[in-house]
């Protein structure tokens, strides 16, 4: 009997089956197998928490398609393959001393897999807002070349790979820089009214909220001269088995909710208590080189006007003690620059991203934190991280995303068999039901 071949996540909570997998290393490859395929889909470091990358007969792993193919010293521009990992480009960036000016939290992730799901740093715009140009495989196999002032571009930064997959990349990139960063725990009275004061103080903001304590840990950066010499305080040398010791004290708390507020009391004692202080550019001295341990991650994002409201009732509802809703720490506050990208999550309005962690992977669906965020951020008019979990879908989307039918509207002439959908992106869209189209549409 043929043995079934399975697809999983990194976490192993979402697998299918599949029948054909493929690696590319050139771009007729890519255009070959797309051109030929009923359904296709293809996956980088499987990372996502959503159900983006696979569920169909045919799969592109796209991580040996990870080249550099050019370098334009004289604009400050990099071309590469959309399978490169997000380390190896900003490498290759600061080597040239340059630098993309917001990069995530993690350096694991490849190049078209960040972009196709709005992925985002803090105090800058989404990644993808750096793309000047790039070449897209649509679905018949062909190539689409599209640049930055080019209205498709506003609907292909964000796309969840439905429009096509990202074949070359061009990045506008700028001159690097030294940050000085400075690290303490706030209580929640203090650093949340003094937000919009420190972005305008400020280069880098970043804020750890620490539920069931009263706290936030408050990560400040300013340029500097690199030659600047500060006093560098990095902590106890035991701040390190931070992510270990979370796994142990949370190991039992979806059975237990209740014994995550003791857990937060105990982990912000010992690991965010300590004021901290170093400099490096802003890849070396802001961006995680390694995931220690699987997690489920859900984030949600809301105008920078409203999230005071919105955090007070999320501080409320998570504190209640009739609920099950405790939540593991960190929550990741940053802060995203408005931009034009129709799927972006900061479409027309600064931002503030609010991420929320499961520990234990294997147990993310009993956790009730996602619902109940989902729940007020919703309530606010937040929208949703594209590669993180969440339950809002057509219906809901459509009120969040004011180009949402536009968007559905080009999807539909770029590919209009359906050939980058599986089962999640087809209820996502609602394609059986499918909106009424617009009159103006891009092709």
């Amino acid at each position: 009997m043929k043995e079934e071949k399975i697809w999983k996540s990194w976490n192993e909570n979402i697998s299918h089956s599949y029948k054909e997998l493929h690696e590319v290393t050139t771009e007729k490859e890519l255009q070959d197998i797309v051109g030929s395929a009923h359904k296709i889909k293809a996956f980088g470091n499987k990372q996502s928490s959503a159900d983006i990358s696979a569920g169909v007969d045919t799969l592109i792993d796209i991580r040996s398609y990870n080249s550099l193919i050019d370098v334009d010293i004289a604009h400050k521009q990099i071309t590469v393959q959309s399978g490169m990992r997000l380390s190896t480009l900003l490498e290759e960036v600061e080597k040239r001393g340059w630098c993309i000016p917001c990069l995530p939290d993690i350096n694991t992730i490849t190049i078209g897999g960040a972009l196709a799901t709005g992925t985002h740093g803090t105090s800058g715009y989404i990644l993808a807002n750096y793309v000047k140009a790039c070449r897209l495989v649509l679905a018949n196999g062909s190539i689409r070349i599209v640049r930055e002032g080019e209205e498709l571009m506003d609907a292909l930064r964000v796309s969840l790979g439905v429009l096509g997959i990202f074949s070359e990349v061009t990045f506008q990139c700028e001159d690097i820089y030294t940050l000085h960063v400075k690290e303490e725990p706030q209580k929640d009275e203090k650093w949340l009214p003094e937000i919009k004061k420190n972005l305008e103080q400020h280069d880098f903001l970043r804020i750890l909220w620490l539920p069931h304590t009263g706290n936030g840990y408050v990560i400040k950066g300013d340029k500097i001269h690199p030659d600047t010499e500060i006093k560098e305080k990095q902590g106890p040398s035991y701040l390190k088995h931070r992510r270990s010791v979370s796994k142990l004290l949370y190991k039992y708390s979806h059975r237990f909710p209740w014994s995550t507020a003791i857990a937060n009391k105990i982990l912000y004692r010992l690991f965010f208590s300590a004021k901290k202080e170093h400099k490096g550019s802003l890849y070396q001295a802001t961006v995680t080189k390694s995931r220690g341990s699987t997690l489920e991650l859900a984030e949600w994002t809301v105008a920078l006007d409203k999230f005071p409201q919105v955090f007070a009732e999320l501080k409320k509802e998570l504190n209640n003690w009739n609920n099950d809703a405790f939540v593991h720490i960190p929550m990741d506050v940053r802060f995203i620059s408005k931009d034009n990208s129709w799927l972006s999550y900061a479409y027309k309005q600064d931002t503030v991203t609010m991420g929320c962690v499961s520990r234990n992977a294997a147990t993310a669906d009993t956790y009730q934190a996602f619902k109940s965020i989902e729940r007020v951020f919703l309530k606010y008019g937040g929208r949703p991280h594209w590669g993180k979990r969440f339950e809002a879908k057509d219906q809901e989307l459509n009120k969040l995303y004011p180009k949402w039918d536009e968007f559905k509207s080009i999807r539909k002439q770029l590919d209009p068999t359906n050939k980058f959908l599986n089962a999640y992106k087809t209820e996502l869209f609602n394609i059986t039901t499918y909106a009424k189209e617009t009159e103006s549409v891009i092709i």
